[in-house]
């Protein structure tokens, strides 16, 4: 624990709750002490020399005097694993794994290694080990070196090392949710799913989501490396750098240290957007949000009241604010404790939820996985009926794990049991009976509340594993994932028509296939709203698309200019709620000022104007695997200034937005990808690439239209909707993708195509049918960028 932890400690823990959290903590550490032995004396391992082959479909395995290795190509796609390591079972795979490319065979490559040729991707393995994943060219995009195992004597997991090479010109990405992001510096980033006692910062790691899922981009190509394991373990990065004169290059490198669980590894390469597809297509495609839930959406914890509710929402409605959904916390419970309802402070919660839904507001539940251990609990002693040995996470003599959350001395499900998810499931009729149209999973690292060491459950607690049997270690950073499972295939049983809403605080690789994330309990200050926009980059790229912060942070009480910044980012962002602790100050825009108040009316009224456009790129991410909120160099990985360029992003293909991350500016630089661009306010043109220096008023922030871009916006006669239109370039067409949402259900959305040219300086839009491009006869088109002035 650093001087930090421990300010935080004294702070959150200097209660009658701190002192039972000091008693929880230190049954944790005893029984770690009994159900976790000491590993004593080691065995270190490497391959050895490569001793022969057995040529498999797509690839084959590869004999070494100490070890095997098992690789196979399946389009751009790369899997090898060590040991006998397969591909399942696996928490991030969404189901089987992709078939084999029967054309890529295993053939002898000089210097006593082994190759696979295929048509996207070539996979070199040497007589020592390594593993070299190459362009079709021949150029190394990543090279693993021989790994390198440490083994009890006595029996018991392995730990292990594998470091590998990119080019020098490389820049890391990903890792899950990361402050400091989204390019990662030179550094060690733990893989623990964390609780970080209190608001964050840039500066503190890990946080709720940890991934080893590593996007690396550098010239000579984009690749995403998955080292498939869930225990902890630390990843260091040093970026490399390209000699001078006759100097030669330092190749970037990482480690990748593991204190258990299968060495194996996913390896997909091409652009960044076949990246993510290829990423997807293994993990499963993003939820798919209800179109409500990609409206503004406002949380509190402590609302206190049924009346306080009713207060906020009509003050919304008296200032013709727009407001989507609002979120209860832990606040609404009777005694903090889930599934239940503090009848006295909410008498009539049903009619509350029916009352809202009819101006528009959806409500939303917190759900957390701690269950009060108390003997005529409902949610308690149903669970003790699940399966032979009830529903809760047990310790090595077969005891209940206890640990402490808001509740008081609580039990936690073993989600990565099916027989648990499935009764945790049917918990949340409940929920949607009281007239809750969604759910937010806060405390599933899970967190026991502790002064010193984890906030978690001991290392050694026993959890089912899908029936294979395991402990703590393992199924720690999957818990909060498995937790997501459980809620959302509920919700699909209980309402098979409806679209669910869930998004999670913790989780892991493939979590995006249940819902999306926020930023957890991010600190109120410009270094916090920094932190905001880094992990909506760094999770998009790691395949989780819809998230976004805590509008104006979690603690304190931000300045109103703060405030307003923080709250214009998030009208861009996937995932738009205001939202704060009990003891911090209020979030609503009016709180703040008259000024701020109509500046934060434009930034709403522009959000739902664009809601169509959002419910665009939610399908599209869907079906693409592509993330609403995409780095700079999305579209030009070559341009190593864009990779560098962490303070702007692109929304979708047609828009790049441009925050304010900094107290008084009113001005900001802004670097372009190639094209025109024109400022959506001024109507000014900016060619790219470059840098340009943009006014940044307090009344908004910039942002830009990619010429020849097609956006589905608001207005048409009968709500039908519109298309705008931004000019191409002389001599260049663009075009964009359309998804008209059939509705909150299942039903079949159509992707339009559309096309854009300009003729006799007049601009054609066209919509690309199977008997080809035909004028748009049922939607407004607004044309914009003709005679812009030039910037």
């Amino acid at each position: 624990m650093d001087g930090r932890d421990l300010v935080r400690s004294v702070k959150v823990f200097s209660t009658v709750r701190g002192l039972r959290a000091v008693r929880s903590a230190w049954r944790q550490r005893r029984t770690d002490a009994w159900g976790l032995p000491p590993r004593g004396a080691e065995r270190a391992r490497v391959p050895g020399p490569a001793r022969g082959a057995e040529p498999l479909p797509g690839g084959g395995i590869v004999r070494f005097a100490r070890s095997e290795l098992r690789v196979f190509v399946a389009g751009g796609t790369v899997f090898w694993g060590w040991d006998g390591a397969e591909p399942l079972p696996s928490y991030a795979l969404a189901g089987d794994p992709p078939e084999p490319d029967p054309r890529a065979v295993l053939e002898p490559d000089k210097g006593g290694g082994w190759r696979v040729v295929a048509e996207r991707v070539t996979v070199a393995v040497s007589r020592n080990g390594a593993v070299e994943v190459r362009t079709p060219g021949g150029v190394v995009l990543r090279r693993e070196l021989p790994p390198r195992w440490w083994e009890p004597v006595s029996g018991g997991p392995a730990r292990w090392v594998q470091r590998a090479e990119v080019p020098a010109d490389a820049r890391f990405f990903g890792l899950g949710g990361r402050a400091s992001g989204p390019r990662l510096r030179n550094g060690t980033y733990r893989l623990w799913n964390t609780d970080p006692r209190g608001g964050f910062d840039p500066g503190d790691d890990p946080l709720y989501i940890t991934m080893p899922v590593q996007l690396v981009v550098s010239d000579a190509g984009t690749h995403l490396a998955f080292h498939d394991s869930s225990w902890d373990g630390q990843v260091t990065l040093r970026e490399g750098e390209e000699g001078a004169g006759s100097g030669h290059d330092r190749p970037g490198t990482s480690e990748l240290r593991m204190s258990g669980g299968p060495l194996r590894c996913w390896v997909v390469a091409g652009t960044p957007a076949r990246v993510l597809h290829g990423w997807t297509a293994l993990t499963g495609a993003p939820a798919l949000p209800p179109s409500w839930a990609l409206g503004p959406q406002h949380a509190r914890w402590g609302f206190g009241t049924e009346r306080e509710v009713r207060r906020v929402v009509a003050w919304y409605r008296e200032r013709d604010l727009p407001l989507s959904a609002l979120h209860l916390d832990i606040d609404h419970y009777d005694r903090h404790q889930v599934f239940t309802v503090d009848r006295e402070r909410f008498p009539d919660l049903p009619g509350l939820a029916r009352d809202l839904r009819e101006q528009g507001v959806r409500l939303v539940s917190i759900v957390d996985p701690g269950v009060r251990a108390e003997p005529g609990n409902a949610v308690y002693d149903s669970g003790r009926e699940v399966g032979a040995s009830g529903a809760f996470v047990r310790d090595g003599r077969g005891r209940e794990v206890r640990g402490l959350v808001w509740p008081g001395e609580c039990v936690y499900p073993d989600f990565t049991d099916p027989a648990v998810r499935e009764w945790w499931g049917g918990l949340y009729e409940e929920r949607l009976a009281q007239g809750f149209s969604g759910v937010w999973h806060d405390m599933n690292e899970p967190v026991s509340f502790a002064p010193f060491g984890d906030m978690t459950l001991p290392r050694s607690a026993r959890h089912a594993l899908e029936g294979r049997g395991g402990d703590h270690r393992e199924a720690h950073n999957v818990y909060g994932l498995a937790m997501a499972a459980a809620g959302y295939e509920g919700l699909r049983r209980l309402r098979p028509d409806e679209r669910p809403f869930l998004f999670s605080r913790s989780g892991w690789a493939g979590m995006q296939r249940y819902g999306g994330t926020w930023s957890g309990d991010v600190s109120t200050g410009w270094p916090g709203l920094r932190a905001s926009l880094s992990l909506v980059l760094g999770l998009g790229l790691c395949g989780v698309p819809y998230s976004g912060p805590d509008v104006g942070g979690f603690d304190g009480s931000p300045s109103p200019e703060l405030f307003l910044r923080w709250f214009q980012l998030g009208a861009w962002l996937p995932l738009f709620r205001t939202h704060a602790a009990i003891d911090a100050g209020r979030r609503e825009p009016w709180e703040f000022g008259p000024a701020v108040l109509e500046h934060a009316r434009v930034a709403l009224d522009e959000r739902e104007r664009l809601r169509p456009y959002f419910v665009t790129l939610a399908h599209l991410a869907r079906l693409t695997g592509a993330p609403y909120v995409r780095p700079l160099w999305w579209g030009a990985p070559d341009d190593r200034a864009l990779r560098d360029c962490e303070d702007a992003f692109l929304l979708g293909d047609a828009l790049l937005v441009a925050p304010v991350l900094a107290r008084g500016m009113d001005r900001r630089a802004v670097r372009l990808p190639r094209g025109r661009w024109y400022d959506t306010v001024t109507g000014r043109a900016y060619e790219g690439p470059g840098q340009v220096l943009l006014d940044a008023p307090l009344s908004r922030i910039p942002v830009l239209a990619r010429a020849g871009a097609v956006l589905p916006v608001r207005g048409g006669a009968e709500g039908s909707g519109e298309l705008e239109v931004w000019a191409p370039a002389p001599g260049r067409t663009g075009g964009g993708l359309v998804v008209r949402d059939a509705g909150d259900g299942w039903d079949h959305a159509e992707v339009e195509r559309y096309t854009t040219r300009l003729v006799d300086g007049e601009v054609r839009v066209e919509r690309v049918t199977e008997a080809g491009a035909v004028p748009v006869e049922d939607r407004r088109v607004r044309v914009r960028g003709l005679d812009p002035e030039r910037g």
